[in-house]
C-alpha cells in the first residue's frame, strides 16, 4: 500500500507540473488537431501524460529496495528498462506528430523481446488449441509473447479516445492482475500491479473529468506493454493461473481492436490501420450521450466527453469480474470470452441501428 501511495503521489505531482507548465512546451507537446475522426476535444491539450506515469513508477522502483528487497528492485528495474523502446517511440510521436504506427508497434515488439531475455517474459502455454504446440518451443513462446505485448499496446492506444477511458481500464486491469497474483502468492507481480495502478491513478486525477492532459501514445503504448508483461509473467511464474485469465481481463481493448480490424478490412474494404470514428466508444459519444449533440460549447463538450468513459468502464468490467473468480479454469474463462464477444457485437449493432435501451440514453427530458 505504501508503494501504491508513493507512485500515486509522485505521478499526480509530476502530471500537475506538466499541466501547469504547458504554455512553455505547448508547441511540442500539445494536441491541437481538432478535425480527426477520433478527436473530441476543443482546445489544445498536452498529450505527454505518460511522462508523469513513468516518473511515478521510477519512484516506486527506487523505493522497492527499502520496502521489499533488492532482488525485486532489480527485477522491476529490468522490466521498466525493457519498456523504454515502447515508451520512447510513443513519446516521439507525441512530440513530433510524424512517427507512423508500424514503427511504434516495432518498438513495442522490441520491448517485449527484451523482456523475454531480461525477466523471462515468454508465453510457454496458452490454453488455446494449436497455440500450445507453438508455445512448446522456446522460439514460439517468445514470438507469442512479443505478438501479445505489441497487440495489447496497440489495443490500449485504440481505446484512448475519451477522458479517463483508457487510464481507468488500465487501472482496473492492473488491480485485477495484482489480486490474482496475491491469490497465488506472487508478491512481485502483485506489487508491480499496484505500483502501476497508483501511477496511472495519479495521471487520471488530472485527466478525468476535465481533460487537462492526455495520455498520449507514449503513455498508451507503455501501459499496454506493462499490463501485457505483467499478465505474461503472472502466467509464466504461476502454473495454476490459466493464460486465458489475463486475456479475459484485457478482452475489451483486445476485442475492440480485432473487431475494428474486421470492420475496416472486411466490411469496408479499407486499410486495417486507418483511423475512423465508429469505434464503440465513438458511437456511445454520438448516439447515447446525445443531450449535447450540435453544441460546440467547450464546457458542454468536455462534460459529454467525460461522461462517455463510465459506459466503457462497465464494458471492461464485464471481462474483469469473471477472471477474478475463475482464474484457474480455462473452460469457464473461454466461455466468458465467447460470451463477451457475442455481447459486444450485439451492443454495437443495436447502437448502430439506433435500437438503444432507454435506460442507456442520457437525453433531454
Amino acid at each position: 500500500m505504501l508503494l501504491f501511495l508513493l507512485t500515486f503521489g509522485v505521478s499526480a505531482l509530476s502530471t500537475l507540473l506538466l499541466v501547469r507548465s504547458s504554455n512553455s512546451h505547448a508547441r511540442f507537446s500539445a494536441d491541437a488537431d481538432f478535425g480527426g475522426p477520433q478527436k473530441f476535444h476543443v482546445r489544445a491539450v498536452p498529450r505527454v501524460g505518460g511522462i508523469g506515469i513513468a516518473i511515478g513508477l521510477v519512484a516506486g522502483v527506487i523505493a522497492l529496495a527499502e520496502v521489499r528487497d533488492a532482488d525485486e528492485q532489480r527485477f522491476a528495474t529490468l522490466l521498466l528498462l525493457c519498456g523504454i523502446p515502447a515508451f520512447g517511440s510513443g513519446l516521439f510521436e507525441d512530440i513530433s506528430k510524424r512517427l507512423q504506427p508500424r514503427y511504434r508497434l516495432v518498438a513495442t515488439a522490441l520491448s517485449a523481446l527484451l523482456a523475454v531475455f531480461a525477466v523471462g517474459g515468454s508465453l510457454a502455454r496458452t490454453d488455446l488449441w494449436g497455440f500450445d504446440w507453438i508455445a512448446s518451443f522456446a522460439f514460439g513462446a517468445a514470438c507469442l509473447a512479443v505478438f501479445t505485448a505489441a497487440g495489447i499496446a496497440n489495443a490500449i492506444n485504440i481505446i484512448d479516445g475519451f477522458n479517463g477511458l483508457a487510464s481507468m481500464c488500465v487501472v482496473m486491469i492492473l488491480v485485477a492482475i495484482s489480486y490474482v497474483a496475491n491469490q497465488v502468492g506472487d508478491e512481485t507481480v502483485a506489487t508491480l500491479g499496484l505500483m502501476g495502478a497508483g501511477a496511472v491513478l495519479g495521471f487520471f486525477f488530472w485527466n478525468f473529468p476535465g481533460g487537462l492532459i492526455f495520455l498520449g501514445d507514449g503513455g498508451a503504448y507503455f501501459l499496454g506493454f506493462y499490463i501485457a508483461e505483467l499478465g505474461i509473467l503472472l502466467v509464466a511464474r504461476n502454473p495454476t493461473v490459466s493464460p486465458l485469465c489475463p486475456l479475459l481481463m484485457c478482452i475489451y481493448p483486445v476485442f475492440e481492436t480485432l473487431f475494428s480490424m474486421y470492420r475496416r478490412k472486411i466490411l469496408r474494404g479499407g486499410a486495417m490501420a486507418r483511423a475512423d470514428g465508429v469505434h464503440l466508444h465513438s458511437l456511445i459519444y454520438r448516439r447515447i450521450l446525445r443531450w449535447a449533440v450540435g453544441s460546440r460549447d467547450a464546457k458542454m463538450l468536455t462534460r459529454r466527453n467525460s461522461m462517455t468513459a463510465p459506459y466503457l468502464w462497465m464494458v471492461c468490467g464485464l471481462g474483469i469480474a469473471p477472471s477474478l473468480l475463475w482464474w484457474d479454469d480455462a473452460r469457464v474463462l473461454g466461455g466468458f470470452i465467447f460470451l463477451f464477444g457475442v455481447s459486444y457485437i450485439g451492443l454495437y449493432a443495436s447502437i448502430l441501428r439506433f435500437k438503444i435501451p432507454r435506460w442507456l440514453v442520457r437525453g433531454k427530458r
